[in-house]
């Protein structure tokens, strides 16, 4: 059996409490909605306005505990049964089917917007006060600036202080912080190539403009950059670059890579059973080429990414789009002509900027520019600047990478979502009385479907008992949406990767390399279909062939009808929309996959509202996903490595040994040069180093 494989980032496997604290603004009054009756012969669908609510309600969907049946007659019968029932006017409103009715739905919820608030008298006072009892690795000189490299990879998932890399929610703390801390001056940013989505991207872009309402300055220095760097660096008031910067702001690109040649050659044969016409995963293991549906998807993606940052960039320098088109166009890449047309502030060093921040900040020229860095300001309790929570809680629990359903052997602590224990977390917030609701953050593109139908089981439940928000970080797409189509409302970015509705599943006849390299295999069974997985020397015979296809058809049918069973929408209408099409959240919204645009913050805010906390009333979010350190992290946190092996070949023999069953799982696209990014295949990585050492 194979499966596509994907590289992984850090799972959690221990309980943490954070406390954040969310400043929103109030929410402004909208229309209620009636309530809408979905039935089914064997589950049953209820969206409501709570009476009770001191804030502007909402239509809430709530879920039967009842088990789901996916057959696709009773699916038919039960759309026929809900028109029937819901042939009025409010029954067609909960049809999402096109972007009016979405934008309509986006706006009733509140947004979630950081609304700055200065302390009075006595919050500055008790604040110094704590900052007087402060512990030493919190106390902070006044005057210092935040300083923060923003490069690499960055992790959905919140880091221990051993852990390497950077973690997208301490980054989002620590700029919070910075706004409110008296002793902080303002953030120096120093951003270099990016290999994470977009979505974190715009999380983080998000932050910047919210600090920016403190009136603390923050600047960026881009000694490398491209299109995701600049998009995040023009949200900074000052931009600098070195003479020599490498920057290439060319455009996007978009790529497939394709293996059945190699297959050809080698003498292997992949037969892959996927339902969706736009499901590409598996398109690399039996194309030569890109198919059209393929081709149509990604274009689409492309167009919509491009089209975002062209407007997003040329608003924010105040440049017209055919200005920021025709700059592109030019291919530039000398800094001073970046300077010249007003795209960067001035060219500098790292040391003169250095020495520019000295002279803002009024110190004398003999005198070290205090600075603090992103880890160790990480350290720094939110309850010490004033900033902790109320007494309502929200838990937040985090799901990042590919999914499967228990631990492998050869994998590491860190990696991936295991259902049985992400189920564990689920449970524990559904019996707890603590939480008045719940935020699943999601950052994966899928993996093993029937781990994500055992979550999305699972989810529902908690769904049942109280307000349940998915909130969607670079991906959520397959497997992942699989996930997020459980909650009662689903919040994702502009450039969020979505949907992805389909299954695929597959196996490798290696008849040919064996006889190639003299290898011979044989099989003695009992049962008509008993080596239909284990016998890879051969084709499969017609009849197991039927077999193989019917499975992932019934894997397909069961994803989608539970889809459209989540979303309230027809099958027929879920299934224009499916078909393992990815979707930025912009269009997935337009289509009825997602509810509202936005990021954490707004998915708080949310939270807030349906729980009927009021949007003025602080709350404390408690995370259940932060890890304790293993002993390879605190080896490599001191600059060694446990073993030597590399990281990326025991993410490939992690995969080959955990491959069974269909997978509902987005393929790896890879914009740009991102080869490293999180969710390439880890093949093509190895294939990669081996050409480059010739």
């Amino acid at each position: 059996m194979s499966r596509l494989l994907l590289l992984h980032t850090p799972h959690i496997t221990s309980f943490h409490r954070q406390t954040l604290t969310s400043f929103l603004s109030n929410s402004k009054p909208h229309p209620s909605l009636s309530s809408l009756q979905f039935h089914h012969h064997r589950f049953s669908l209820s969206l409501f306005v709570s009476p009770s609510s001191p804030s502007p309600s909402l239509p809430l969907r709530t879920f039967s505990v009842r088990a789901f049946d996916s057959s696709e007659t009773k699916s038919k019968e039960g759309e026929e049964e809900a028109a029937e029932k819901s042939g009025n006017e409010e029954g067609k409103t909960k049809k999402i089917n096109s972007s009016e009715s979405s934008s309509v739905k986006d706006s009733e919820y509140p947004s979630g917007e950081f609304q700055f608030e200065e302390f009075n008298w006595w919050r500055k006072f008790t604040v110094k006060l704590k900052m007087l009892t402060a512990l030493p690795w919190e106390r902070v000189r006044k005057g210092t600036v935040l300083t923060m490299n923003i490069r690499g990879q960055i992790s959905d998932q919140l880091k221990s202080r051993f852990s390497s890399g950077l973690s997208l929610p301490q980054i989002c703390e620590n700029i919070v912080k910075a706004a409110y801390d008296p002793r902080i001056s303002g953030i120096y940013l120093h951003i270099e190539t990016l290999s994470c989505g977009w979505g974190k991207v715009e999380e983080i872009r998000r932050h910047i403009f919210d600090f920016k309402k403190s009136g603390k300055f923050i600047v960026a220095y881009v000694p490398a950059c491209r299109e995701k760097e600049y998009y995040l660096a023009c949200a900074c008031e000052e931009i600098y670059a070195p003479s020599s910067a490498y920057f290439s702001l060319f455009g996007l690109t978009v790529q497939a890579s394709f293996l059945r040649g190699v297959f050809d050659n080698v003498g292997i044969d992949p037969e892959v059973q996927r339902f969706g016409k736009y499901k590409s995963a598996g398109d690399q293991l039996i194309r030569k080429t890109m198919s059209k549906e393929n081709c149509e998807m990604l274009t689409a993606l492309l167009e919509n990414i491009y089209g975002n940052w062209l407007d997003k960039v040329s608003s924010t320098k105040g440049k017209t789009r055919e200005d920021l088109e025709n700059f592109i166009n030019d291919g530039v890449y000398q800094v001073e002509r970046l300077k010249e047309e007003g795209w960067i502030t001035n060219i500098h060093y790292d040391d003169e900027v250095i020495s520019m921040l000295r002279e803002k900040l009024g110190l004398p020229k003999d005198k070290q520019v205090p600075m603090i860095d992103y880890r160790k300001y990480s350290r720094v309790r939110k309850w010490t600047l004033g900033l902790s929570g109320g007494k309502d809680q929200i838990a937040v629990i985090r799901a990042s990478g590919s999914i499967s359903r228990v631990r492998s052997p050869l994998s590491a602590s860190g990696s991936g979502i295991v259902g049985e224990q992400f189920i564990e977390k689920i449970r524990t917030v559904r019996e707890s009385k603590r939480y008045k609701a719940a935020i699943i953050r999601i950052d994966s593109p899928g993996g093993d479907a029937l781990a994500s139908d055992l979550m999305w089981r699972e989810i529902r439940l908690l769904a049942a008992s109280k307000p349940v928000i998915a909130s969607m970080s670079d991906v959520a797409a397959s497997g992942g949406y699989y996930m997020a189509m459980a909650a009662g409302t689903i919040v994702a970015e502009n450039l969020t990767l979505t949907g992805s509705i389909g299954v695929v599943t597959g196996r490798f006849n290696l008849g040919k390399l064996y006889e190639k390299i003299g290898f011979n295999k044989e099989i003695l069974s009992r049962g008509k279909y008993a080596e239909l997985l284990a016998a890879d020397q051969r084709p499969l015979r017609p009849d197991e062939a039927e077999l193989f296809a019917k499975s992932a058809q019934n894997a397909y049918m069961q994803f989608r009808d539970k889809a459209a069973f989540s979303r309230s929408m027809p099958v027929d209408k879920m299934e224009e929309v499916a078909q393992g099409r990815v979707w930025t959240g912009k269009d997935a919204a337009s289509r009825g996959l997602v509810d509202a645009i936005g990021g954490l913050s707004r998915a708080v805010a949310i939270a807030k509202l349906k729980a009927n906390i009021p949007q003025d009333r602080q709350v404390t979010l408690v995370e259940l996903s932060r890890p304790s350190p293993t002993l390879p992290e605190v080896l490599s946190g001191i600059g060694s490595t446990l073993v030597g092996v590399d990281s990326t070949l025991k993410e490939l023999l992690q995969e080959l040994t955990n491959s069974e069953g269909v997978q509902a799982r987005m393929d790896g696209i890879m914009f740009q040069r991102l080869e490293g990014y999180s969710y390439a295949n880890p093949i093509f990585a190895l294939i990669k180093d081996y050409m480059s050492s010739l």
